[in-house]
């Protein structure tokens, strides 16, 4: 129990490499890491998920969300090739798909993702 407490200190410390952190091209994240969350109306997943989200947003406060709703953006998700909801898709500092994931993501696993995309 103790190990995973550390470990997710760890996490939490992370929050501050996203604000000092330099890109590899040298400026700082000026608009922070991007996600999109796409989801359902009416989704159960899709409420947890924002949950879990939302969250990660208060720890972290230079995260960028966007969530979309598939049925309002249809065209979109087809590009992305979304085949179910809730989908996370975080982008690195150069709007490259850094992850994606389907399903409910949990907080340590999506503060791991974005202190790998501060990488």
């Amino acid at each position: 129990m103790g190990e995973r407490l550390v470990r997710f200190s760890q996490l939490l410390g992370f929050r501050h490499a996203l604000f000092t952190r330099r890109s590899r091209n040298g400026p700082p994240y000026d608009e922070g890491v991007r996600l999109e969350l796409y989801t359902s109306a009416f989704c159960d997943p899709c409420h947890r998920a924002r949950e879990v989200v939302a969250e990660a947003q208060r720890l972290v406060p230079a995260l960028e969300v966007d969530e979309r709703d598939v049925a309002a953006h249809q065209q979109r998700a087809a590009e992305l090739g979304i085949r179910s909801t809730p989908t996370t898709v975080i982008y690195d500092a150069d709007g490259g798909e850094y992850l994606r994931a389907e399903g409910v993501p949990t907080l340590p696993r999506l503060l791991t993702a974005l202190a790998g995309v501060a990488d």
